[in-house]
């Protein structure tokens, strides 16, 4: 991964709370997993940022070798990677989801 798009990633991940790497944007996802996981973020009423990685080529494989994770959607809070789709599904359900956002100040529907 070349250092522009390092540097991009790891600004989006500094600059906001929540971070959701996703294919298409929060109010148009592009895949089922990508609004899966925008729309459990929305219920629980999360301020997030979406980055579209869709966009660029570089960026949609920079975010993967960034994560060392292979799948998008990715979820970052406070520059920590939460997981992808099945993890967040998963935290979702059984509540760890709000405990890391509360854990962390971040504001939620509780």
């Amino acid at each position: 991964m070349d250092d522009s798009t390092k540097n991009l990633i790891q600004g989006h991940i500094e600059t906001n709370e929540v971070c959701l790497f996703m294919k298409g944007t929060p109010d148009a996802p592009q895949c089922g997993f990508s609004m899966a996981v925008s729309n459990m973020l929305k219920i629980l009423e999360v301020n997030y940022k979406g980055i579209n990685v869709l966009e660029s080529q570089s960026l949609r494989e920079g975010i993967k070798e960034f994560s060392d994770w292979p799948t998008i959607p990715q979820v970052y809070i406070k520059g920590e990677f939460v997981g992808g789709c099945d993890i967040v599904k998963e935290m979702y359900e059984n509540g760890e989801l709000k405990k890391v956002l509360e854990d962390k100040g971040i504001n939620f529907k509780k």
